[in-house]
Formats: C-alpha cells, structure tokens, sequence
C-alpha cells in the first residue's frame, strides 16, 4: 500500500489529512514539530483503523531535518509514494519594516526550504517506481499578500513556483505535483475572538468558515487523481476566486 508522509500531522489540516489517507488505504507518517503526544494519538487512530502508521519529529528550520525526517519514515514505513508539504509557521501581522532577517529567514525555511528538500528527497524514487503524489500546503497570501506581511506572502507564493517546475520534471514519470492553498479554515491560526471569527465567516459567499475535514477532501481527491498535476487548488469558501 502507498505510504505517506504528512508534515504538521499532529493537528488541524494535517491531522485531518493523515486520518483521510488512512482511510483510503495509506500507510501514514505523522510528522511533528513539537507535539509528539499529538502525534502518538493519530497514529494509534491510524492503526485502529487497520493501517499502518508512525510518527516522527523534526525542526524544519534545521537543514540537516529534511533528509533525517524522511531517512526515520522509510525505515519504519518503506519508501514514500506520497509527500503532504503541510507544516508552516507564522507571526503576527508585520509592516515590511518590522520584519527582521531572523524571522524572515525561519518563515522561508520551514514554509519553502524545507517542502524543496522533502521533495528533493522523495521525488527521485517516486519517478524511479513510477508513481508518486506531491500536495504542497500554500496560503490565500500567496494570490493576494495576507494580512501577516511579506516574510509569510513571499514564503507561501514561493510553493507555487516550485510546484510548477517539479511537476513538469515528474509528469512523465507518473509523479503528480499540485498545490492546495487553504485559508479561513477552522483552526489554531485564526484570531481565537469569536466576534472577529463571526465576521471573517460573514465576508465569505458561504456563509461560514470551512474546515479541516474539507480541505483533507480535497487534498484526497487529488492524491487519488492521476491527471492533475501543476495546478494551485485555493480553498475559501468562495471569497477569492481564482
């Protein structure tokens, strides 16, 4: 059965992910900053469910994680035919002023540096097996430059670059590349006021914010979904079409 590694697995979309995959019968990795009791229940909701699963740590800010995070999954679980590029970080909204090298350089390199390395890693062997699924988790702040500032907008746009070259090097080689790009999604990340969130949910067609669970859909449908590649999927409720 395919294996998946899914970063930021332990909560919110990544979570929802990791269980989703499962459910359609991957073998999953749950991959954790910090979280690891997180972790450890969404693996054991994993194995319940009769497939297989692991969890592994990393700090996607260290160069060196990437390539260790992968070297732990494919020990455990076998090679990875499935790559969900689902950890990011983020401050408070900051003027370009504000932002200082230290926290540009750490949003870029969990949010774009260590998604290229992931791929980098893993994608040799998919095309080598011919098949293979990339999904790299962007932001509305990648089409309109968000609310957080430059540090954020920039580290997201950067996914969709990549994703457009990678997937031209994988199509042939039955790897697909695509980008799912959520926001106003039910989470941690959204201000915790609930009149603030009453009207972020009001500003959308919908109605209402959209959740985890419908973003893991998507994220599915793609993986399931062969002849989509080198597409950007942005998720929210309608409010910026693309």
């Amino acid at each position: 059965m395919p294996t998946c590694l899914v970063t930021g697995g332990s909560r919110g979309i990544g979570r929802a992910v990791a269980l989703r995959l499962a459910r359609e019968g991957h073998d999953v990795a749950v991959c954790y900053a910090a979280s690891e009791a997180a972790a450890a229940a969404v693996a054991d909701e994993i194995r319940a469910s009769g497939r297989r699963a692991a969890t592994a740590g990393a700090d996607l800010a260290d160069p060196a994680a990437a390539d260790a995070l992968v070297d732990a999954v494919e020990a455990e679980l076998g090679p990875v035919d499935v790559l969900v590029a689902n950890a990011g970080v983020n401050t408070p909204g900051r003027r370009v002023e504000e932002i200082s090298l230290e926290e540009w350089d750490r949003l870029h390199a969990v949010n774009l540096r260590a998604p290229f390395q992931l791929a980098r890693r893993v994608l040799p062997g998919m095309a080598a097996r011919g098949f293979g699924r990339i999904v790299l988790l962007s932001s509305v702040a990648a089409y309109t430059g968000g609310i957080i500032g430059a540090h954020y907008a920039s580290s997201k746009a950067g996914l969709h670059g990549l994703a457009h070259s990678l997937s031209q090097q994988a199509a042939g080689d039955g790897v697909t590349v695509n980008v799912v790009a959520p926001a106003l999604i039910e989470s941690d990340m959204l201000p915790a006021d609930p009149d603030v969130r009453a009207e972020l949910a009001g500003s959308l067609p919908v109605g209402r914010l959209g959740t985890a669970d419908e973003v893991a859909d998507l994220i599915a449908t793609v993986v399931r979904n062969g002849f989509v590649t080198n597409q950007s999927f942005l998720i929210d409720g309608g409010r910026h079409p693309t």
